[in-house]
């Protein structure tokens, strides 16, 4: 009679102990993949709003005028100086870059609103409680209370074949959850004389 080993069923202690190890380090190693890509996750959006932000600012500041007078003159169109006279304004210069403190210009004022370029100059909208993105109406945009812009205003210098102090360098930086910043910078030139 030949005696046979009984089969063998089921796992040894350390077959199975090496088994665990083995699983728990894959599983480590998979949870810890998953946690850094969820923490990340919100980055794009954060980043998408801010640049969204930033650009609908940047192009509501670049629409507006940058003439020598204050737009409302009634030379602005066709003045060749920031003088009063006849080949300047007809009695309102621009002046200079920064909002006209004296008129009470406020980019949510009905009456006197910012009207140039450079009004928006040191502009800013911080974030906090109530606070935040704010729109032209003065009421503060749902879900961007986290977030704050700045608006930089200055002199371009000479600008691809266009003489310094005709040109202005208009930077909109936005501050998003996390300190995700965004910045965008445009050009705006003088415009006027259009004769």
């Amino acid at each position: 009679m030949i005696s046979r080993m009984p089969e063998q069923r089921g796992l040894s202690m350390i077959e199975l102990m090496v088994f665990i190890v083995i699983v728990g380090i894959a599983v480590t190693g998979v949870l810890s993949v998953y946690s850094s890509v969820t923490r990340t996750s919100v980055d794009p959006m954060v980043r998408k709003q801010a640049l969204a932000v930033a650009e609908s600012l940047l192009e509501e500041v670049l629409s507006k005028p940058y003439t020598y007078c204050d737009p409302d003159d009634a030379q602005a169109d066709t003045a060749t100086s920031a003088t009063i006279g006849p080949t300047g304004c007809a009695t309102t210069t621009e002046a200079g870059i920064g909002r006209e403190v004296a008129q009470g210009e406020s980019r949510y004022s009905t009456t006197a609103p910012f009207d140039n370029v450079n009004d928006y100059n040191n502009f800013s909208m911080p974030a906090g409680a109530g606070l935040g993105i704010i729109d032209l109406t003065n009421t503060s945009v749902t879900g961007l209370n986290a977030y704050s812009a700045t608006v930089q205003v200055q002199a371009a210098g000479p600008f691809n074949g266009i003489p310094a102090g005709e040109t202005l360098r208009v930077t909109v930086t936005v501050t998003g959850p996390g300190n995700h910043r965004i910045s965008l910078s445009g050009y705006r030139t003088r415009y006027a004389p259009t004769l």
